[in-house]
């Protein structure tokens, strides 16, 4: 079966959103691309906006340049692709009913949690580094502090000056 990890590394941040191609999928479950694209467009109403939308050419653009070259399943495009969320990609298996599809659907939705969990798991380890540092940063102001009045107490006191000449005394 497929590695995991060879799924993970199919997901894509477009919109913001964690998606897949329609031509990685198709690839997945071992149709065509036309042919998938075909099934969906025969069932609309499964596939609302937030389960799969189209890119746009610059949204293609872009994507190219982040996997550095256009992979052949890519290129050669008459449209742009169509993306799926993870929602999307779950509708998916009420299209696709064979057995390699439900298999497949199975791997990419735990590919999909599995992607969440490390994504939180960071967020909490970055927080966690900034409460770190924003403490840092204030021990470093009392340490400044600290330096400031050993300095002074180093520094030799002012001699008192003399006065010369005679004072009145009142």
């Amino acid at each position: 079966m497929i590695p995991v990890e060879t799924i993970e590394r199919k997901i894509y941040l477009i919109r913001g959103r964690k998606v897949m191609l329609d031509s990685d999928l198709a690839q997945l479950y071992e149709v065509p691309t036309k042919r998938l694209n075909e099934a969906i467009k025969r069932n609309p109403k499964r596939f609302p906006d937030d389960f799969m939308f189209q890119m746009s050419k610059d949204e293609l653009e872009d994507l190219k340049s982040q996997i550095a070259t256009s992979s052949s399943s890519h290129g050669g495009r008459r449209h742009a692709p169509y993306v799926f969320t993870e929602h999307g990609v779950a509708m998916l298996s009420s299209v696709l009913t064979s057995d390699r599809a439900v298999e497949v659907n199975i791997l990419i939705i735990r590919a999909f949690v599995r992607l969440r969990e490390y994504l939180s798991t960071h967020q909490d380890l970055a927080r966690k580094l900034d409460d770190v540092e924003r403490i840092q940063q204030e021990h470093g102001v009392h340490i400044q502090q600290i330096y400031d009045y050993i300095g002074r107490l180093l520094e030799p006191p002012e001699p008192a000056k003399r006065r010369i000449g005679f004072g009145t005394s009142e």
